[in-house]
């Protein structure tokens, strides 16, 4: 499945604005520079590896050749882009909850765009504009979100680790050694599969697993 690599699944969702999209781009300038407020809840969904807004002029779609027709469209799209971990399902409720106003300026005024509560809605309109991804390559299939951050933090305690090992004596260093490893017993994990939250996730590994061979 070509959505799916390893723990973390790719959304790709493709709107149409209103006005060119010109207040879209006007919140995305305003959003992040005095309503952080509103984006806070967007750092605590730890399941994000990646979330990005884009938007699209008709101008910008490539012509590949002679061979394709020149299109007429009617409208700007904003284009939303996010990796993440676990299902569909609890990723967009993720954000319903958490970010809430927000979601709204975010996706403010698209063509049919229903609120992000109640959550129905929303969910049939991002499911209605998502396109498949037709590749998707993860350099850390078996890694979540929280499982990079964690190795983040063991490699730079270990890099300051190395830095001053030079000026300490063997017993100095062993101690330095092992109050690292104690500082990090909840990072160090080795990496496995992602639990199987449904039935449908179980399939979907099940596939890819005979694809591989």
């Amino acid at each position: 499945m070509s959505n799916v690599a390893g723990k973390a699944q790719a959304l790709n969702v493709w709107t149409p604005t209103r006005r060119k999209g010109i207040e879209n781009r006007i919140i995305f300038w305003v959003l992040p520079r005095f309503f952080k407020k509103k984006l806070r809840g967007l750092q605590t969904l730890s399941l994000i590896h990646y979330a990005r807004w884009v938007i699209i002029a008709p101008k910008d779609f490539p012509n590949l050749g002679e061979g394709q027709p020149t299109e007429e469209l009617r409208h700007h799209y904003e284009c939303f882009l996010s990796n993440f971990n676990g299902n569909w399902d609890q990723y967009i409720d993720s954000f319903s909850m958490s970010l809430g106003t927000g979601l709204d300026m975010l996706w403010f005024k698209n063509v049919g765009f229903p609120n992000s509560v109640p959550i129905e809605p929303f969910h049939a309109y991002i499911n209605a504009n998502s396109i498949p991804t037709d590749h998707y390559y993860s350099a850390y299939p078996l890694a979540a979100s929280n499982d990079v951050k964690a190795a983040q933090r063991v490699r730079d305690s270990l890099v300051t680790l190395a830095g001053s090992a030079s000026g300490m004596s063997p017993k100095q260093f062993r101690q330095a050694y092992d109050d690292t490893i104690r500082k990090h017993q909840d990072d160090i994990s080795r990496l496995d599969e992602s639990v199987i939250v449904s039935l449908a996730t179980e399939a979907v590994q099940n596939q890819a697993r005979q694809e591989a061979f």
